[in-house]
């Protein structure tokens, strides 16, 4: 019977796996019976959310009876006076996930091709064939984008280009000339969408936001997310920012209420704490110089990272350490669906958590 209704869905549903998010820490302690666990697998903000953040989902709690506020006017309005735009710029996702989708939904289908890198964020294949539309992956330079490989790989039949920058999983990123100059060469037919969901954590002279650009490219997109740096990954709020008739289009195929009451309300306040954003990315330079300089001393490389995590390489398949990992109570992310098996993937964390996590490699590296 399975089979028989796999077979109702369409072609590019019936071909795909399920997204698989880290592993829970209550699933970890039940299989292994592993007992005070830490999760550095899903790129969580360890300070959490502001406590300004904290106090406003607390209060929205009591008028969870109501619908929220469909056109999430206040976190709108708190969004565009942030980041200087206009409020008919900014469309609110359920998640940064669900505006991906959007994007894909609103622009292709099985005529169309979606171009993006190798070793890129996850959701870009899945929602590229949930939509039926060809994936053209183009190869990476030096594990990040090859912005020459992607325009090459530009045709009449290209409706949108992913790019992430930081890319995730692999903590690269792209200089914003270069960037500009690749999204100004698109023609008019292909949306570009740049996933910045690591924005707030990078401190690189030569990186910059591609907002600034929206004015200039009408097929432009830009992405964020509260679920990094703000720390309400539990509470799933992204955005988009673009042209006003761009967020219109988007806006046609976005669900009603597609974010809950109490996720506005959290997000709009968290907007409005700068300071909290601060100390979140500050903690994350810290651990980031903590984890690099334990496993550059336990032998093993790393991909560079202006994320808040960073890829070990073990020079051989990572899934043997990975599950060793799990067994001393540390879950990391394996990332051979990624094409990079010899890799794994580690969230910065609090001091207490990154030192527990090198004790633990530098057990089973010796073992």
């Amino acid at each position: 019977m399975g089979c028989e209704v796999l077979a109702l869905a369409t072609p590019g549903v019936q071909g795909l796996s399920p997204y698989q998010p880290g592993k829970p820490l209550e699933e970890l302690e039940r299989e292994y019976g592993v007992r005070n666990a830490i999760k550095l697998a899903s790129n969580e903000s360890p300070l959490g959310p502001s406590p300004k953040a904290l106090a406003a989902a607390r209060m929205a709690l009591d008028d969870i009876l109501r619908y929220p506020d469909g056109n999430a006017f206040q976190l709108k309005q708190a969004l565009a006076k942030h980041l200087g735009v206009q409020l008919a710029q900014v469309t609110i996702g359920n998640g940064s996930n669900d505006v991906l989708e959007l994007a894909a939904r609103a622009f292709a289908n099985a005529a169309h091709e979606i171009v993006f890198s190798a070793h890129a964020f996850a959701v870009y294949p899945i929602v590229t064939q949930a939509v039926g539309a060809k994936a053209v992956v183009t190869p990476v330079n030096g594990w990040g984008h090859d912005l020459k490989a992607m325009r090459a790989a530009i045709t009449e039949r290209t409706r949108l280009v992913f790019v992430a920058n930081p890319n995730n999983p692999t903590g690269t990123w792209l200089p914003a000339k270069e960037l500009e100059a690749f999204i100004v060469s698109l023609p008019a037919h292909v949306v570009v969408i740049i996933d910045e969901a690591y924005f707030e954590y990078v401190d690189e002279p030569a990186y910059a936001s591609m907002l600034p650009l929206i004015e200039r490219c009408p097929n432009l997109i830009v992405m964020r997310t509260f679920s990094k740096a703000y720390g309400l990954a539990g509470l799933r709020v992204g955005y988009a920012v673009s042209t006003p008739a761009m967020a219109d289009v988007l806006n046609r195929v976005r669900q009603p209420f597609n974010v809950n009451a109490v996720a506005l309300a959290a997000a709009t306040a968290a907007v409005q704490d700068a300071e909290h954003v601060r100390k979140a990315a500050a903690l994350n330079r810290d651990g980031m110089r903590q984890i690099t300089e334990g496993v550059t001393r336990l032998g093993l490389t790393f991909i560079p990272s202006v994320g808040n995590f960073v890829c070990i390489d073990f020079g051989r398949p990572a899934a043997a350490v990975y599950e060793q990992l799990l067994r001393e109570g540390v879950i990391v992310r394996p990332i051979a669906n990624y094409g990079m098996p010899n890799h794994l993937r580690v969230t910065i964390g609090l001091p207490q958590e990154n030192q527990r996590f090198l004790d633990a490699l530098q057990k089973i590296l010796k073992a």
